[in-house]
C-alpha cells in the first residue's frame, strides 16, 4: 500500500474495534464478546480502513489481531449480515462481498506482518481473517471452521479457495471448504494451519512476544519478504528469481544491510532502522 495520502486526518477512534499501539506493535481486538465477536458491516469496513491507515503511516512494524472473550471470531453476524443480505439486490451484494475481500487483501498487502492470536472459535469469516494473517498463534482451545457451505454458499469466500490450498495443500483445503467440519488446534498444527501452538490461555501473550520480536527486527526486509511471498504465488520460476534479484539489489543499498556489517565487525547486536 502506498504511504501517500490526501488531506484526510487519521481516524481518532474506531467504533467496532479496539486499537492499541505501543512500541511499533498495533494490537487490534475484535470487541463484541457477547456475540463471539461476530462481524458486522461496520466491523469489516473498520478493519479495511484501519489497515489502510496503518500502512500509510509506516509507524507500525507488526500487528496482532485478537478476539475478546470466549473466542476469536464466530464469523458474520447472522442477523445483522445474513438477514440483511436477503433484502439486497445483486449490485449491493457484490459491493458487500467485494468489501469483505478488500479486508483480506489489506491483511495480505500491508507492509507489516500480521499475527492472529487465536483461542476458541474462528469460524466462517473469522477463519478466513486468521488464514490471511502471516502467523497464526493458537492455544489448544482454538478451532477453525470454514462454514460457508453450511449456509448454502460457496466455500471459496473472501479468498479462502486461493489461500487455504497454499497453506495446507489442496486435499486438506477441499475437505475443510467443502464439508465445513471443525478443525481443532492439534490437527490444525499437524496440517500447517497453525504457526505456533501456545499453552492454554497464552495465545495472546505468545502473539505479543512474536510481534515484539518482529517489531524490533529489520522492518523493510520483513515487508519485502511478505510482498514477495504474496506476489510469487502465481509467478513462473524465472520471473520469481528475477523479482528476488531486483529486491535484494534494492535492499543492499539500504541502511539495515550496512548496519548488519558494522554490527558484525564491531561484535554487537544490529540496531535496525527499517530503512
Amino acid at each position: 500500500m502506498s504511504p501517500f495520502t490526501g488531506s484526510a486526518a487519521r481516524t481518532p477512534g474506531w467504533e467496532h474495534l479496539r486499537v492499541d499501539i505501543a512500541d511499533g506493535v498495533a494490537t487490534v481486538t475484535l470487541a463484541r464478546p457477547e456475540k463471539l465477536n461476530a462481524l458486522t458491516f461496520g466491523a469489516y469496513a473498520d478493519l479495511r480502513d484501519l489497515l489502510a491507515e496503518l500502512s500509510r503511516e509506516r509507524s507500525v512494524r507488526a500487528m496482532v489481531l485478537a478476539g475478546e472473550g470466549r473466542g476469536f471470531c464466530s464469523g458474520g453476524d447472522v442477523d445483522e449480515i445474513i438477514g440483511a443480505t436477503l433484502g439486497m439486490d445483486t449490485a449491493q451484494l457484490l459491493d458487500f462481498n467485494r468489501m469483505t475481500g478488500q479486508v483480506v487483501r489489506a491483511i495480505r498487502e500491508c507492509p507489516f506482518p500480521v499475527i492472529a492470536a487465536l483461542h476458541g472459535v474462528a469460524a466462517g469469516a473469522g477463519a478466513v481473517l486468521a488464514l490471511a494473517a502471516d502467523f497464526r498463534v493458537a492455544d489448544p482451545t482454538a478451532r477453525f471452521a470454514f462454514l460457508f457451505t453450511r449456509v448454502g454458499l460457496s466455500g471459496g469466500d473472501m479468498g479462502a479457495a486461493y489461500l487455504l490450498p497454499r497453506v495446507v495443500g489442496l486435499g486438506h483445503a477441499t475437505r475443510l471448504l467443502m464439508l465445513g467440519d471443525p478443525v481443532r488446534a492439534l490437527e490444525a498444527e499437524r496440517i500447517g494451519l497453525i504457526s505456533e501452538l501456545a499453552e492454554e490461555g497464552a495465545a495472546d501473550e505468545a502473539a505479543q512476544r512474536l510481534a515484539r520480536r518482529l517489531a524490533e527486527g529489520p522492518a523493510l526486509a520483513y515487508a519485502q519478504t511478505k510482498a514477495l511471498l504474496t506476489a510469487e504465488l502465481d509467478m513462473p520460476m524465472a520471473a520469481s528469481i528475477e523479482l528476488d534479484a531486483s529486491t535484494q539489489a534494492l535492499l543492499m543499498t539500504g541502511e539495515d544491510y550496512a548496519e548488519f556489517h558494522a554490527a558484525f565487525t564491531e561484535k554487537r547486536p544490529p540496531k535496525w532502522s527499517g530503512r
